[in-house]
């Protein structure tokens, strides 16, 4: 049962899914590893990307997008050269999920994309300034998000049929009694991923 509180955020996820086009065989990137890009590596998976790089500036929530199906996790806030390798020949990754919301870390990912690459933009962060020159030169495919359509039955069977696992992203389950406990717990990212409280 506690799974199913996760129903509509992965909903969200398998509608950015739906939004990314195939993704079999794909190298796909998420910048952002909190709950909305630790359900998109799963979806990526379940898509069947041949690779899933899972980025963010917090170790925590990386172990977890690793848990959850990405091939490799990079921290970029120790490691900030770590996408210099993925630069080569105009660009690696086929798919970006773009989790954070974050200015910087959609842009710096322009850098790791191919040509013609889709960009699906799930993090909401408020407005960006955005290299258009970029996007054109490369190609981009820039495709917003929001909410879900259809996705939230998919979600229901997958966690009914025990088809994904999406246990890992529940860190911690606290008695109602320990709410403001569980609500400060939820506010550490270094601890928590998802939070719920029992009643």
């Amino acid at each position: 049962l506690a799974e199913a509180a996760v129903c509509e955020p992965l909903a969200v996820c398998l509608h950015a899914g739906n939004q990314a086009g195939p993704l079999l065989g794909r190298r796909v990137l998420v910048t952002g590893a909190g709950p909305i890009g630790a359900l998109c590596v799963l979806v990526a998976r379940l898509g069947g990307a041949a690779e899933i790089v899972a980025t963010d500036i917090a170790d925590a929530p990386l172990a977890i997008a690793k848990k959850l199906g990405a091939t490799e996790t990079v921290n970029t806030a120790s490691r900030p050269t770590a996408f210099d390798g993925w630069k080569a020949d105009k660009g690696h990754f086929d798919v970006l999920f773009e989790a954070s919301g974050n200015q910087q870390a959609l842009v710096s990912a322009f850098d790791v994309l191919r040509p013609g690459a889709v960009i699906v933009q799930v993090g909401l962060g408020g407005d960006m300034t955005l290299p258009i020159n970029t996007i054109v030169a490369k190609e981009f495919q820039l495709r917003g998000t929001f909410r879900f359509d259809r996705e939230f039955e998919l979600a229901v069977r997958l966690l009914a049929e025990k088809l994904i696992d999406v246990t890992p992203l529940i860190t911690a389950t606290l008695p109602f009694a320990s709410a403001v406990e569980a609500f400060e717990l939820a506010g550490d990212r270094s601890q928590s991923m998802k939070v719920q409280l029992a009643f």
